[in-house]
């Protein structure tokens, strides 16, 4: 099996942020900006490239995940259920709940989440302590507007859900459980009329190193998911392969998203342990050029 490494040299550093649990990163094309969360800080970011701002919103408690809206607002995961999130003047980041969410137990919060390709937004749930090992999470799909809004527990028995990403025709959904008990990633044949999953298979048994963390999908299928503690990003073929191995200068990459004018950059953000030096990237924004384009992610239409 061909196992290429690139060099650390080929990530570029975006932005030295020092973020807690880094994830969720999503290119807004009609703004030509990278948006993603610190997950503890309940903080959403926006970096353009253009002129290199960097601002950020605060929520009031931890958010998860994001996905666009049509009209610029959000969805956003936090623990108690999910919002439309709005950015607003002087770091505020309104917030209005969408739907609420009944736990299997007290302490839990949502993780990974995202649309499919016709606009539901799937996200996964889980139990705040790792060290617990509990397989008590939950994959959730929303849809619907106003009254008409449900969210909906699909997929059970789940520790850490992670790595969630569709193939470019949407009848593939990929499903990792990121816990050191677990460590796989599985491929569902994905209805895309009824939004459900059915046979799921393994897909990946193990990475070569680390633990398998959020993921993308590229134009052709590949499927990039970041191996934590690893210090890599890897893709993998849609029939299993693994295809090549990138490297960004900090052990924890947390999630990858195509983006850039052409979706030809492959943006990765990164989690900080505890102890990091000051000094050290641990929690930054890289950029990878991965010599694949992406597709743009779908907003929610319910």
């Amino acid at each position: 099996m061909r196992r290429p490494t690139r060099s650390a040299g080929d990530a570029e550093l975006v932005l030295h942020v020092r973020n807690e649990i880094g994830e969720s990163p999503v290119w807004l094309a009609g703004e030509q900006a990278l948006y993603w969360v610190d997950i503890p800080a309940g903080a959403l970011h926006r970096w353009r490239p253009s002129d290199q701002q960097h601002t950020s919103w605060r929520a009031g408690q931890s958010l998860a995940c994001i996905a666009p809206l049509p009209d610029g607002a959000w969805v956003g995961a936090m623990e108690d259920g999910v919002y439309r999130l709005t950015p607003g003047a002087g770091q505020a980041l309104g917030a209005e709940r969408l739907a609420d969410v009944e736990h299997a137990r007290a302490a839990m919060r949502f993780n990974d989440g995202r649309c499919d390709r016709q606009g539901r937004f799937w996200v996964g749930s889980m139990f705040t302590d790792m060290s617990q090992a509990a397989a008590i999470g939950a994959l959730y799909r929303m849809t619907g507007r106003g009254a008409d809004l449900r969210l909906t527990r699909i997929v059970g028995d789940l520790v850490v859900p992670n790595g969630m990403a569709f193939s470019p025709d949407g009848r593939t959904l990929y499903l990792s459980d990121s816990h050191p008990t677990r460590q796989r990633v599985w491929a569902y044949d994905y209805d895309i009329e009824a939004g459900m999953p059915r046979g799921r298979r393994l897909f990946i048994e193990s990475l070569p190193g680390g633990r398998p963390d959020g993921a993308a999908v590229d134009a052709d299928g590949g499927y990039w998911i970041c191996g934590n503690d690893a210090g890599l990003v890897y893709r993998y073929t849609p029939d299993g392969r693994l295809d090549r191995s990138l490297r960004v200068p900090v052990p924890k990459p947390a999630m990858c998203a195509f983006g850039g004018p052409g979706l030809d950059t492959l943006f990765v953000t990164t989690s900080r342990p505890a102890g990091a030096a000051p000094h050290a990237l641990d929690g930054a924004v890289f950029a990878l050029r991965p010599g694949v384009c992406g597709l743009e992610e779908p907003s929610y239409v319910g």
